[in-house]
């Protein structure tokens, strides 16, 4: 058995490219599943927020609307 890469041979070079292109593949699937499956799709709704009255606020005279 030989521990390193740059004196292996022709096969062992292969197997390695074999499986990460194999762990790849796995990876890019678990991302695109796991994004179909969000259960939003693609569609956005807008929020409406509406103001409600005015408040004065003070402590002296003036009076601050916020």
């Amino acid at each position: 058995m030989n521990h390193s890469i740059y004196s292996a041979d022709r096969m062992t070079h292969l197997k390695v490219v074999v499986v990460a292109l194999i762990a790849g593949i796995f990876v890019a699937g678990l991302g695109i599943s796991a994004r179909v499956n969000s259960g939003e799709g693609y569609t956005q709704t807008a929020k409406v927020i509406k103001a409600g009255k005015p408040v004065a606020i003070g402590s002296s005279s003036a009076t601050a609307v916020r």
